[in-house]
This record gives C-alpha cells, structure tokens and sequence, in this order.
C-alpha cells in the first residue's frame, strides 16, 4: 500500500492544464461532474453529510465569497478611451438584452417552453446568456488581435444584478430594491477593499479563479444529465445565437466608437460564472425556479460554444481588417490600459 502511494505521489498529472483546454473547463468539468455524481448516485451527499454534503449545497455562499474577491480586482481609474469603449461595449450588449427579455417576456413570461425543439428555452435563459461577456477571452483576443489600449476596455462584469434589471424592465418580475442591492454589495465590497488597498487587490484577486470550481460543481449538483442530454442541441443554438445577435451589435457599437469591429466581435460571448446567475435568480425570486434548472444547462452550453466560436469569428474578421498580429505592424498607445479582472472562462 505504501508503495502505491509513493508511486501515485511521484507520478504528475496535468490535471489542471487538461481542464483548462477545454473551453470553458473550469467551470464547466467541475459542473459535469457534480451532475453525473447527483445523476448517477443521487444520495451521495446525504450519506456522507457534514462538510461533503456542504459541498454540494453551498453554490450561493462560494458565489458570495467569490464576488467579493472578484470585486476586489477591478478598477475605479481608467483612461478616458477605456470608458468610452468598455461602456459602448457594455451598454450595447446589455440594452440587446433588454429588447431580448421584452420580446420574449411577451411570448414567453417567466416559465420556460415546455415542449417540443426548444423545450427548457426561457426569458431567463436568453438574457442570462446575452448580458454577460467572457472578459478573459476578450482580454486574450484582444492583446493578440487588437490595441494594446483595447485589452482593458472591457473590464466590468455585470453578474446577476443586471440580469435582475433586465427582466425587471422587461415586465416580467419586479425584485424588491433590497434583493437587487444584495445581489451587487459582495462585488461592491470588494470594488472598495481593492481600490481602498492594493494589498487586499493582490490578496482576495488570487482567490477568484480557484473558487469557480467549486461553485460549478455545486451548481453541477443541482442538475440532471437526462436534461443535459436533451438541452444539448438547443445549447449550441443558444450560444450562435449569442455569438450572432450580439455580435452584430457590438460590431456596430465597436465601429461607431472608433474601432474595426474586432473588439465588439472578441466581447461577443458568454461569461464563464453566467451559468451560476440562475440559481441566483431563482433565489431572489421563486417564480423562476421552474427556468432555472435548464437556463443553467443552456447558459453552460453557451459558455463552450461561443468560447469556441467567437475566436473562430474574431480571427477571421481580424485578418480581413489586418489587425497587428495579422499584418505585422506594431501598435504604439499613448496611454496603456488600466489592470483588469480576469473573467473565468
């Protein structure tokens, strides 16, 4: 036994590497196995109970901690061109869900379809998938295909607090402006520790990435892989969909602001941790509980096909425009951009 584990200790494996090939690894491996333990041995949490069955129950509360630390990365000062395209960028991408969430809100409301191709399909799983954007994925496309100024114009991560704006304003629910405020103050508090004191930037920063495993394999927990199964071609085209709604508006909103279009098409994705924001939906409002198991199985699918996807697009558009990558010239900014949160991915 005692040389089994001398071996097993010797022996590397790059685990962690492997994970993230995948698109999206880090929170979307954690997640398929959460779903295939709960799947396949559904009483395992409550057998072992204590700090295991914490483990898969406790998505919300790692949610909040990583909140706080992610806050803690982003920040207050920017170059005047920085503001102008992340908030050109932002804003577009968040107004396109806005007219998503009213549309479908009329057709739809807040249960998901229930039969049929786009059974699971809802409001929620639309929006949640269309308001945020893989900020690291952006921020890699960018520092190879873009402006060295471009890399940091995308930096705020709008979470689950606009997603409750948006199906607010869409008609569809109103949340009491306490249950809005809770879901930004974790992020808020960190927005104040990291610009108050670098060392706590530094600190709780380094603590962001390795909790997303931890909240997708909860999240994971929560699902049935039946219903992934199901969800799976209704997944991929959610996420084209995503890709070419709002690609299309950003590209504009990039071109009207001064760019080639090559940021709005990089920024044209879903985030890593958007597959977390129904379950928090769902907690502020009950009403759509119902949605939120297979919006976060389509928000996931979204994550891997848009993070495929959008280097695809951003590549090809890129070596149209000529980009500096593409054509060899070098970009020389006057002002560089300001450090920015990593978004899992």
């Amino acid at each position: 036994m005692s040389r089994l584990l001398i071996s097993l200790a010797m022996k590397q494996i790059p685990i962690l590497r492997s994970i993230e090939r995948v698109p999206g690894g880090l929170m979307v491996v954690p997640m398929l196995i959460g779903a295939t333990i709960v799947t396949f041995a559904p009483g395992t949490s409550k057998f072992f109970g204590s700090f295991t069955e914490a483990l898969f129950s406790g998505a919300l509360t790692i949610l909040a901690v990583f909140y706080v630390c992610m806050g803690t990365t982003i920040e207050l000062t920017a170059t005047p061109y920085i503001l102008k395209k992340g908030g050109a960028l932002l804003i577009s991408k968040i107004l396109t869900s806005i007219v998503a969430g009213i549309i479908l809100g009329r057709i739809l409301g807040e249960k998901p379809i229930g039969f049929g191709f786009f059974s699971g399909l809802s409001t929620l799983a639309v929006v949640a998938a269309m308001n945020d954007t893989n900020g690291g994925l952006y921020m890699a496309l960018m520092g190879k295909y873009g402006r060295p100024r471009d890399v940091g114009a995308y930096s705020i991560e709008s979470g689950p607090f606009l997603t409750m704006v948006t199906l607010g304003v869409a008609g569809l629910s109103a949340f009491p402006w306490q249950t809005l405020l809770g879901a930004i103050l974790p992020l808020l508090a960190g927005i104040v520790l990291g610009n108050l004191d670098p060392d706590c930037r530094a600190f709780f920063g380094r603590v962001a990435p390795p909790l997303i495993p931890f909240f997708a394999f909860a999240l994971g927990s929560t699902l049935d892989l039946h219903k992934v199964v199901e969800a799976g071609l209704l997944g991929v085209a959610l996420g084209l969909a995503v890709v070419a709604v709002t690609g299309m508006v950003l590209f504009l909103a990039d071109r009207l602001t001064g760019g080639n279009g090559v940021a709005g098409l990089a920024a044209a994705s879903t985030a890593g941790n958007a597959a977390a924001v129904p379950a928090i939906v769902a907690a502020a409002n009950p009403a759509y509980s119902e949605a939120a198991k297979s919006a976060t199985v389509l928000v996931a699918a979204s994550v891997v096909v848009t993070a495929i996807v959008v280097p695809l697009v951003t590549a090809w558009w890129a070596g149209c425009v000529g980009s500096p990558s593409v054509d060899g010239s070098s970009t020389t900014e006057g002002s560089a951009a300001a450090p920015t949160r990593r978004e899992p991915h």
